[in-house]
């Protein structure tokens, strides 16, 4: 079996939870400030839960590919929720789940289940550059970014990212020790109110990541991309997130996003 440590240790930014739902809605922005261009990018969610179902195909740095299938549900809105990622294939590290708080106002907090245990353990701090289940994201990443918690600078609003004019916007966290990021680069078209592009930079200002999105669907009045593609340029490996289906508005039962219920799958209510 595949180490649990390294099984669990990692959608802001963008799985819904940032790295998912920061990717997958945005806004229609009649502002150029950026602060306000990235606010819409969680009001256009009015959702009260979302299931997602997806498929992350990892390839190493030969190219051999490994396949891994999750489900996705979100309790609450886009900065003030409550996320499970629960993987489903393969058999290796079917059930293990990751539940991650993210309130405004708040320490993000993160637990992780392993089904061999039983037990849900939390994520701590330093664990949050570390891959997220063998992917190219890390936990930081797979964590719904609160807003807040950075600060924002429009630097330009000129480039095409395919096909796309997009405004290109700086964001340096607040508290520089509650990320592995020193600024985070983000491209949002302004036609397709979408993140289509991202680098990640660490602490001494070395481009670590770059994140591509694609295949751009509209559901239930949201856009969204439907293929996300994270790079560690060092490593030279690359993860390809594809969202085969997501729903909106099941009636998921809140009781089941907490740590003691971690075992449980979520059920929509009928």
């Amino acid at each position: 079996m595949n180490n649990p440590r390294g099984i669990g240790r990692t959608i802001n930014w963008f799985l819904v939870s940032t790295l998912f739902l920061s990717v997958m809605f945005a806004g229609a922005f009649a502002e150029t400030d950026a602060r306000k261009i990235l606010d819409g990018v969680y009001e256009q969610d009015t959702s009260h839960d979302t299931t997602m179902r997806g498929v992350f195909d990892i390839f190493d740095k030969d190219g051999h590919k490994t396949t891994k299938k999750f489900m996705l549900y979100r309790l609450g809105s886009p900065g003030d929720s409550k996320t499970i990622v629960r993987f489903s294939d393969p058999p290796e590290i079917r059930g293990v789940a990751l539940l991650s708080y993210n309130h405004t106002g708040d320490t993000d907090r993160q637990w992780l289940y392993i089904p061999a245990t039983q037990r849900s353990r939390s994520v701590a701090p330093r664990e949050l550059s570390e891959k997220f289940a063998g992917t190219d994201f890390t936990y930081e990443d797979v964590e719904e970014r609160v807003l807040d918690n950075f600060h924002y600078r429009l630097l330009g609003d000129s480039e095409m990212i395919d096909g796309h004019k997009t405004y290109k916007i700086e964001a340096v966290p607040i508290d520089s020790s509650r990320s592995q990021y020193k600024y985070v680069y983000y491209w949002v078209g302004q036609d397709v109110p979408v993140i289509l592009h991202a680098e990640m930079y660490d602490r001494d200002g070395k481009l670590v990541r770059e994140l591509h999105a694609s295949a751009l669907k509209k559901v239930s009045g949201m856009w969204g991309a439907r293929h996300i593609e994270m790079k560690s340029v060092e490593d030279k490996t690359r993860t390809v997130l594809t969202i085969d289906e997501a729903k909106f508005n099941q009636h998921l039962d809140e009781k089941l996003f907490t740590p003691e219920d971690l075992g449980e799958v979520p059920a929509t209510k009928h």
